[in-house]
Formats: structure tokens, C-alpha cells, sequence
């Protein structure tokens, strides 16, 4: 039975994200949430960790005045992630940096729909697909990117840079493909029953 809930743990969104008020978002206005995502206590979101150098679509903008706004919006997003979306109790999700050219810098990240990111893990990819399932104590590594429908076992270190192709099941350090998922894989891994489930827990104390 899940853990029950405290009363008023958690702020809901208009688009249906549930955030507990005891997570650590920093950076909020360049964070943005698809929808349906929940973000469990001591989980913490660096959305202040955003891109420092201009980037060379905001660096045409100047030739290109009508474009500036929306490109200087975009630059703006540390960190997207879709919906459907279960950030596990003290996980941390934070935009890969590297230093270019002799400037450092921290890149974008973007998460797709129905990830789940288990506890104490810490996500520094570049992209993570939809349909991704990370288990708990993982450390993903700075612009690795994870395609669709991938599974990563507990425990498991993804070095940076790495690409892992969809339909994989990923375990070890450094972690490697051991298996290929079924194409009946997304079924595994959608998110949606870890709100309804997440639901059910708040109902159970407010009624118990």
C-alpha cells in the first residue's frame, strides 16, 4: 500500500503537476512541466544551471529582429520535461555543463513523457526519451542521451557522452545493453499508474 501522504505536502499546478512543498526547484521560471508530473520531498530541479553563451540561433536574432523574443525565451529553458513524469524522493536533475572554447557553460536538457527517475539518482543527460524508466541510486552522465523505451536497473552508472538506443535494458558500471525490450515495452513503463496510485494515497489520508 503506498505511503500515505501529509496533508498539503503537495502544490498542484494548473496542467495537473503535484510538486512537495519540501523539493528543491531552483530556477522555477526556466524549468518548464508538461503536465501530470509529480515531484516528490527532497528532489531537487536546477533550473538556475542554464545556458550562460549565446547560442548561434540567438546570435542571428540580431540580424533578425522580429526572431529576438522567441529565441531569447528559448535560450531561457534550463530544463524541459514532458508529462506524465514521477521524480522520485531525493533525486537530483541537473543540465550537463562543459567548457567550450574556453567558456563554461551549462547546456539545455530535455526529458519526454512518462519518465520516471528512482530514487537518489542523479540525471545530468543531455536528452532522455519518452517511456524511460531510471531505477534508484543511478548516476547518468553529463549529455548522455537515452532514447526512447529504455530501462536502467538500479544502481547503474551511465558514463557521459554515452547514447543509449531505445527498446534497451541498461545495467552495470559503467552501464552497458544487456537485454532488448519487447515492442509491447511503452506498456511497462507509462507513468500514468504511479499518479492514479499517488491519487489513491492522498485519498487514503484524508479519509483514514
Amino acid at each position: 500500500m503506498p505511503a500515505k501522504q501529509a496533508k498539503g505536502e503537495y502544490i498542484e499546478t494548473d496542467t495537473g503537476n503535484k510538486v512537495s512543498r519540501k523539493s528543491n526547484i531552483v530556477g522555477s521560471q526556466n524549468i518548464i512541466l508538461g503536465g501530470r508530473t509529480i515531484i516528490q520531498a527532497e528532489c531537487t530541479i536546477r533550473g538556475d544551471l542554464r545556458r550562460t553563451i549565446p547560442s548561434s540561433s540567438s546570435s542571428s536574432s540580431s540580424t533578425n529582429p522580429g526572431s529576438t523574443s522567441s529565441s531569447s525565451s528559448h535560450s531561457n529553458v534550463a530544463i524541459a520535461i514532458g508529462r506524465y513524469c514521477f521524480f522520485s524522493r531525493s533525486c537530483v536533475i541537473r543540465p550537463p555543463c562543459k567548457t567550450l572554447k574556453g567558456q563554461f557553460s551549462y547546456y539545455p536538457m530535455k526529458l519526454g513523457d512518462h519518465v520516471f527517475v528512482g530514487e537518489g539518482s542523479v540525471v545530468e543527460a543531455a536528452v532522455v526519451g519518452s517511456w524511460v524508466k531510471i531505477g534508484k541510486d543511478c548516476v547518468i552522465g553529463k549529455f548522455a542521451i537515452i532514447k526512447d523505451c529504455v530501462k536502467i536497473e538500479d544502481g547503474t552508472v551511465i558514463a557521459p557522452n554515452t547514447v543509449i538506443p531505445s527498446f534497451s535494458l541498461v545495467r552495470g558500471r559503467p552501464g552497458v545493453v544487456v537485454e532488448e525490450l519487447p515492442e509491447t515495452a511503452p506498456e511497462g513503463l507509462d507513468c500514468k499508474f504511479l499518479l492514479f496510485s499517488h491519487s489513491l494515497s492522498c485519498l487514503d489520508y484524508l479519509f483514514s
